[in-house]
């Protein structure tokens, strides 16, 4: 795991600014490694063993955000190394995944313990976003009464297969949904004003904290801190539902783009002669590897209960059809994958969503394929593989988004929190 270095604290740097910072350092580190003993926080970040006892002493006793316990075993001389540990259940936020069929939630705790997950189904046909914002709204207050006594909400991130405004988390265009130019970041405030209690709003009293982001940016966000990227630091994250993004990270850091609204990678055109895709264009790779071409490929119609498992499925017993469709999907899967590598050079191609179904049985096809042709330079390392955190890649994308502003400012973010549960 890859931290920010403490800074050297030279004359320009304020000392409250250089203290938050590693606040920040520390209580990050424990987020993603969980329970860690001193000593390897000490070695970890670069700060001495005193100023890492003074900074877990003030989130444990000032915020209450970490606890210090003994270890359970211990061998060498002199004292044992406390351990801190992240409190998962005092230090929550809430998490969706919006998807085209349905609403994935979840509330998860300080340190990325997943506490509880449920399953929304929409309604058929019903994607307006008046209907979306509501079932949002109805299940974040029944994920709100079920929070322990003491416990804080510190946000909530919102995964939506859109192109987002960073800023403010304005759909500009959801093509699977049927969305175009909706304010969904504002709508969900406003709906969770009056959906949440008090001490569940995250933020200043009457302004819920809600983030809203691009899915398939969140589920290369969640790969990279808990799932099959940790460590490595230029990846591409493929999201396959009913549509195809991509979440880039380069040099340890999201590639958002102007405005956040770089990654669209299932808008590239491979095929100009290929279908209409629902953006207008024609022949976008989502239109030869989504979902939807997949299923008609094989014979199926969406709608019709069939799944990329199950085409992959009727291939592996024999069935011609699904096999046919299969070898053209790993044709497209060849030119977008070698094109993105040209362009990014990522260690790491990670196939989540539906895709993860596929890569077991396309992957050879796929390297054979890009190894045909194209710059052998940018793929000579590159590695194809499946999301360790399955289908919720995104979901826990959205809650590392929540927790964002709280790890960057631990004790100014919580006594918020604090002040908020008193009203």
């Amino acid at each position: 795991m890859r931290l920010p270095r403490p800074h050297p604290s030279p004359a320009g740097i304020k000392q409250d600014e250089l203290r938050r910072h590693n606040l920040s350092l520390l209580l990050r580190y424990v987020h993603l490694a969980g329970p860690t003993q001193r000593a390897t926080l000490t070695a970890r970040t670069g700060l001495n063993r005193s100023t890492i006892g003074a900074l877990a002493a003030d989130l444990a006793s000032t915020a209450g955000l970490v606890r210090e316990e003994s270890p359970d075993t211990h061998s060498g001389a002199g004292r044992p190394s406390l351990v801190v540990v992240p409190e998962t259940e005092r230090y929550q936020v809430l998490a969706f995944d919006l998807g085209v069929d349905r609403i994935v939630a979840a509330r998860v705790g300080l340190g990325g313990a997943l506490l509880s997950r449920e399953v929304v189904p929409l309604p058929p046909g019903e994607r307006d976003l008046r209907t979306v914002v509501e079932l949002t709204a109805a299940t974040a207050r029944r994920l709100a009464e079920a929070l322990p006594p003491l416990t804080h909400c510190v946000g909530i991130g919102v995964a939506v297969p859109a192109v987002v405004r960073s800023a403010d988390g304005f759909v500009r265009f959801a093509p699977n949904l049927g969305w175009e130019q909706q304010p969904l970041g504002a709508a969900l405030r406003a709906a969770l004003v009056d959906a949440l209690p008090g001490r569940a709003i995250g933020g200043p009293v009457g302004s819920p904290v809600v983030e809203v982001a691009n899915e398939a940016d969140l589920g290369a966000l969640a790969e990279h801190a808990r799932g099959v990227a940790r460590g490595h630091d230029d990846i591409v994250y493929l999201s396959g539902q009913v549509g195809l993004g991509a979440g880039i990270i380069c040099g340890g850091r999201p590639l958002r783009g102007h405005g956040g609204y770089a990654g669209e990678a299932g808008h590239m055109i491979v095929n100009p002669s290929g279908q209409r895709c629902r953006c207008g264009a024609r022949g976008c790779w989502e239109t030869e590897i989504g979902t939807d071409a997949i299923l008609r490929a094989a014979g199926h119609e969406p709608g019709d209960g069939g799944s990329v498992r199950s085409v992959v499925a009727e291939a592996t017993a024999g069935d011609a059809r699904a096999r046919l469709a299969l070898y053209e999907v790993s044709r497209w899967l060849a030119v977008g994958v070698g094109n993105l590598v040209n362009l990014f050079n990522p260690e790491l191609v990670i196939f989540g969503g539906e895709l993860r179904d596929l890569l077991e049985v396309v992957e050879h096809d796929v390297v054979g394929r890009m190894g045909a042709g194209g710059l052998t330079v940018s793929r000579e390392h590159v590695a194809l593989v499946p999301s360790a955190l399955g289908g919720d890649s995104s979901l826990f994308g959205a809650a590392e988004l929540a927790f964002a502003r709280l790890l960057d400012d631990p004790l100014g973010v919580a006594a918020t929190l604090a002040t908020a549960a008193e009203v």
